[in-house]
């Protein structure tokens, strides 16, 4: 069957906010993660995606919010796919726009989403004025505006979540495996090196990995790769470069697993959000 899937991706240059709109039928993203905080408004047809351990469906007029590394994938469980919008709001910023708002953040603690889909009516419409104005380029006083209109609207959406250094929730040897894949995230890393950074064997370490977050290792070290590569796209490095960096075998690799989890090339996000022309 043909789709007529789509993408719009822009990059606002004095926040760094990413502003995106798509259309997608059937399958959409693989299972992926991002670094920044996500608010988006599906506009027309069913956005559906699982995230915190249940499948959710977004409708018109619903706003989802996912926080950074939340694993989500997408697919259009009907025939004419679905369209949205999406900001990508920088955790630095939002926390630092919100300090405006709150008087004082907790100890210890940082921001957290109380519920992955809302049918908050004015989110839902400072979420599009925001992606409007930011979208468009319009002038610098009406963007800011729009923003804090999104934030003063978010305030209803967010709490302070006890920051952990290891969370209780998750099993021990899961995330001694995700701080190693953190830290050697350039390497040729084998189920073996984390075997014995873990101290358990690879099989049981691969169904504890699964069951604290949802995909293997070897899925978990690409999606870190990719969330690093947006970084360095967005900041007008080339595919190339970013590929042999990053510890893809080459530029063609990095671009299988870009298009699988973000719906469109390497070079094309480069070019949308640096505005800089290919080498």
């Amino acid at each position: 069957m043909t789709t007529h899937n789509w993408i719009d991706l822009a990059q606002d240059a004095d926040t760094g906010i990413e502003t995106l709109r798509a259309h997608f039928e059937g399958h959409a993203y693989d299972p992926h993660w991002h670094d920044s905080f996500l608010v988006g408004v599906t506009e027309q047809g069913v956005q559906q995606f699982n995230c915190r351990r249940a499948k959710h469906q977004s409708t018109p007029g619903e706003v989802f919010l996912l926080e950074p590394g939340e694993i989500h994938d997408g697919e259009a469980p009907t025939e004419d796919g679905f369209t949205y919008r999406m900001l990508y709001l920088d955790p630095e910023w939002l926390k630092r726009e919100l300090s405006e708002v709150f008087d004082n953040a907790p100890d210890n603690t940082q921001l957290s989403f109380a519920h992955t889909l809302t049918g908050d009516v004015r989110l839902a419409h400072a979420t599009h004025q925001a992606f409007q104005t930011l979208h468009r380029g319009e002038l610098k006083i009406v963007r800011q505006t729009a923003l804090d209109g999104l934030l003063e609207r978010l305030t209803a959406h967010v709490h302070w979540r006890a920051r952990y250094g290891e969370d209780p929730r998750l099993p021990r040897v899961a995330q001694q495996a995700r701080a190693f894949l953190h830290a050697h995230f350039q390497e040729d890393i084998g189920l073996d090196h984390l075997s014995v950074a873990t101290g358990v064997d690879r099989y049981r370490l691969t169904r504890a990995f699964k069951a604290a977050f949802g995909i293997a290792p070897h899925a978990y070290l690409v999606q870190l790769r990719l969330a690093k590569a947006r970084r360095q796209l967005a900041r007008g490095e080339q595919p190339a470069a970013v590929a042999m960096a990053l510890g893809f075998a080459d530029q063609s690799h990095l671009g299988r697993w870009f298009v699988r989890a973000y719906g469109l090339t390497p070079a094309l996000y480069r070019r949308r959000c640096s505005n800089l022309p290919d080498a």
